[in-house]
């Protein structure tokens, strides 16, 4: 048996709600509070806190209503300011790269972010509640794998100087190296040789099947 939570539930589907609560109650931890969206959410731990009887833990659904886009996660980031000794694990129904990273902004401390599927395999679960509850974290292998992979693309940018950045963000404005020569006020071959060095940092070696200036700004653009 885990230690003893108090855990507050927010998630808009009754029937999800319901099923989280059982999952926790019947593991000896105590659901002391079940709403459906971010101000409902805000509202309970609010009220909970003036009363001195903070949860260890909020579960909380990345998307709610009304327009079921961020609210939850806008909710959680809130409540990890008001009231940081509160852990908060969301949910959520894919991985959303940005809400993971504003989430983890400012401490990795008492948070978690779970995938719904990991809630069908209950241990692991209640398991990531309770370590969050007791200030761990709690991130789901995937979410994991594509920050690394978010840095990854950072690092490799990185790389190259502000000179080279500039030439590469022209490129993706859709500028031939002629109108980058004339933006930059520098000759053409000046421009070839940031280019070149560019392809270079960035592993895009010649290839007959791909094209490399189009790989460099797509590189850009996803990091």
């Amino acid at each position: 048996m885990e230690n003893r939570v108090r855990v507050v539930i927010a998630e808009d589907s009754v029937l999800l709600r319901e099923g989280l609560t059982r999952l926790l109650t019947d593991r000896g931890h105590e659901v002391v509070a079940g709403v459906g969206d971010g101000d409902a959410l805000i509202r309970s731990v609010d009220g909970l806190a003036r009363e001195d009887q903070l949860p260890d833990v909020v579960v909380a659904d990345v998307r709610m209503p009304p327009t079921h886009t961020d609210e939850g996660v806008r909710a959680a980031v809130q409540l990890r300011k008001s009231h940081p000794g509160v852990g908060v694990l969301v949910l959520s129904q894919y991985v959303e790269e940005r809400y993971a990273t504003e989430l983890l902004a400012a401490s990795s401390r008492g948070v978690g972010y779970l995938l719904k599927d990991r809630v069908a395999e209950v241990r692991e679960f209640v398991d990531a509640v309770v370590r969050v509850a007791e200030g761990g974290t709690a991130l789901d292998p995937e979410v994991v794998a594509q920050l690394l992979g978010r840095s990854r693309k950072q690092d490799v940018l990185a790389g190259l100087t502000p000179r080279e950045r500039e030439v590469l963000g022209l490129m993706a404005e859709g500028r031939t190296n002629s109108a980058i020569a004339r933006q930059l006020v520098v000759s053409d071959g000046a421009v070839e040789k940031h280019v070149s060095n560019i392809f270079l940092k960035l592993g895009l070696s010649p290839s007959d099947g791909d094209h490399r200036r189009v790989l460099a700004v797509l590189t850009y653009l996803k990091s």
